[in-house]
């Protein structure tokens, strides 16, 4: 809720307007996690606002570390629905990739939660909760906010907005625009709407394949958009306030780290004026793609770095434990069941 929301609500009880103020303090500022610890509010106002209004409405069930340092969490949701949230730590950032849906209908063909297909969506309340549980576990302030982990942002539209705009509020979370990332496998119509809302954000686009034949064999959703469609969209999004869009990139051996798919690859970037994160997929299970060797990740970097591509190899967290988007929250979901 925003100053103005709390406002209204409080006015609802016949509060004055500077309790919002106070309210806001302590939900923000002070990570307050109960009504109850408020205690500059009077008592009577203070059991009104619990029974009307709930601070958290997730718990986290499910909890794992890296050796790197990667924090990975599963968290119930209110309906007894599951997500998961992972926090990662840099020596002066900690980033949190934080869920938009319950599942995804994207149907990423190298995707764990792709495979479990979309249960709903999550409100924006439900967004921007993740990041405190984050810091909770993680015992530190989130620096940066990545919209990577399950389900499509951009299918969440008006969610992610508001959750973004709670993130880079000075009176709210206080994140710097430009450490907030939306990453979508490529909604053209989202993209351009998205551009309008004027949010010094980055954009991140899923391309993972640089041909259209290819790009619609691992990502189904993209049947029906097409990569010229989807390149015009993200060259408005640039145009509207001239901060390059990054190109996500999982590498799967023998079927997207070719020397063509680089070379295509290559002119994407050039047409874009955009970097590159190249990423090293995370085994989800059985299935028909792995991870390429180190030889071939490298030769793959090169031939982009030598047309000029600027590129960035994203280490890989948290291997260790369920690495991959939604494979924590499968192994919990059929734990519960059992």
């Amino acid at each position: 809720m925003t100053e103005d929301e709390l406002a209204a609500e409080l006015a609802s009880l016949a509060e004055p307007p500077f309790r919002a103020r106070q309210v806001a303090a302590w939900l923000w500022k002070k990570h307050a996690a109960a009504w109850s610890q408020m205690s500059d509010l009077p008592a009577a106002l203070r059991e009104a606002l619990s029974e009307r209004l709930a601070i958290f409405t997730e718990r986290v069930v499910g909890e794992a570390r890296s050796a790197d340092g990667t924090v990975k969490c599963v968290l119930e949701l209110g309906d007894g629905e599951r997500i998961e949230a992972v926090a990662i730590p840099a020596a002066k950032r900690l980033t949190a990739c934080v869920s938009t849906q319950v599942g995804c209908a994207m149907g990423c063909a190298f995707c764990a939660t792709g495979q479990d297909g979309l249960r709903r969506d999550l409100s924006a309340g439900e967004i921007v909760e993740q990041v405190f549980h984050l810091q909770r576990l993680a015992g530190r302030r989130v620096t940066n906010v990545v919209f990577m982990g399950m389900g499509e942002p951009l299918a969440n539209y008006d969610a992610t907005v508001r959750a973004v705009r709670a993130m880079i509020d000075p009176r709210r979370l206080a994140l710097s625009a430009r450490h907030v990332t939306v990453s979508t496998v490529g909604l053209p119509r989202a993209i351009r709407r998205l551009a309008d809302e004027k949010l010094p954000i980055t954009l991140a686009i899923s391309l993972h394949a640089p041909t259209d034949a290819l790009r619609r064999r691992l990502v189904p959703a993209a049947a029906t958009v097409s990569l010229d469609e989807l390149l015009a969209a993200a060259e408005a999004f640039y145009q509207s306030r001239h901060r390059e869009v990054t190109l996500e990139y999982v590498l799967l051996a023998g079927v997207n780290d070719t020397r063509p798919c680089a070379e295509a690859l290559a002119r994407i970037a050039r047409r874009l004026r955009c970097n590159v994160n190249v990423i090293l997929y995370n085994p989800t299970g059985p299935a028909e793609f792995t991870r390429p060797s180190q030889a071939a990740v490298k030769a793959f970097v090169s031939w982009l770095t030598d047309r000029g591509t600027n590129v960035n190899l994203r280490r890989s967290h948290g291997l260790d434990v369920a690495g991959a988007c939604g494979q924590l929250t499968r192994r919990s979901r059929q734990s519960a069941a059992r």
